[in-house]
């Protein structure tokens, strides 16, 4: 389950703590602009220890890496010894950045014994040029499950501000969403970046509607608030319910369709219902708490 993705500054020990408790289910050390150039050395120092002590925590753990044009490749060398989930990497506006990326990858998991395969990649969409060969992107590497949309680099390429209503990213979130789905990767929506926890959930559940079921945060207080609107409501589960046992009732009295209040209900109402159960259940699996281990 992997609802909130929350980017961290990569040489900061104490938000790296704080990301562990936040209830994000994603953790990103991120190298790029939330390390300044000289903290780039701390930074990679920690990964080696960080990824692992996160995964204990039952989270994802990613990084960020700088464009492999600039010093991206430094940054690789250094995290890989971490073992990362997944690596993310900025500014991409052409395929082959990642099948370069790809590459060098692999050569470090060969290099350190890594199950070949085993990192994830995840392209971070910025600017137009980027969004417009989304498709190809996503399809340049197997590794990739997943792409990411900017708000902040995005609207300063189209030559606008970021707003709380996010009206200038209506289009660009709506056409990534298309892209991505069109590949058969995950859409990751652009970060809240305003203070307020009820904007972000607010703009979460805009996301929702669209279609997103991930959402990337860099405010560790947004991140329940994020969790919480991207997990189905008991309502919304009752509601799902309702449409699936009325379908089948339908359907087993060779019905083509079901009315449930005042709605018809036909076989994509069905299905994306039966979406939603699944979708409860694996976020129940991610938030139900450990038992602890009696000693006898």
């Amino acid at each position: 389950m992997r609802r909130s993705w929350l980017f961290l500054p990569g040489a900061e020990s104490a938000a790296h703590a704080a990301g562990a408790a936040s209830g994000a289910d994603v953790l990103i050390q991120e190298l790029e602009d939330f390390t300044p150039p000289e903290l780039r050395p701390r930074a990679r120092a920690l990964a080696a220890t960080l990824y692992d002590r996160w995964r204990k925590a039952g989270v994802v753990a990613g990084v960020r890496v700088n464009p492999l044009e600039t010093c991206g490749r430094e940054d690789l060398a250094a995290v890989m010894r971490g073992r990362p989930d997944i690596v993310f990497i900025s500014k991409v506006e052409r395929p082959e950045q990642i099948a370069a990326l790809d590459r060098a990858v692999g050569r470090h998991e060969a290099a350190l014994g890594i199950k070949p395969g085993r990192t994830e990649l995840v392209p971070n969409v910025e600017t137009a040029a980027g969004l417009m060969r989304t498709f190809d992107i996503a399809r340049a590497s197997p590794r990739v499950r997943a792409l990411l949309v900017a708000s902040e680099d995005m609207v300063a390429d189209l030559g606008t501000s970021r707003s709380r209503g996010g009206e200038e990213l209506a289009y660009v979130r709506g056409r990534f969403l298309v892209e991505c789905r069109a590949a058969g990767v995950e859409a990751i929506d652009c970060p809240y970046t305003f203070s307020d926890a009820a904007g972000a959930a607010r703009e979460a559940r805009a996301a929702r509607r669209l279609g997103y079921a991930a959402k990337s945060l860099v405010d560790p207080s947004h991140a329940r608030a994020v969790n919480r609107a991207l997990t189905p409501s008991a309502r919304e589960l009752a509601q799902a319910r309702r449409i699936i046992v009325a379908f089948e009732r339908a359907r087993a009295a060779g019905k083509a369709r079901a009315h449930v209040a005042g709605a018809l209900v036909e076989v994509p109402i069905y299905a994306a219902a039966k979406r939603l159960i699944v979708r409860w259940a694996e976020s129940a699996v991610r938030t139900r708490p450990r038992r602890r281990r009696t000693r006898r």
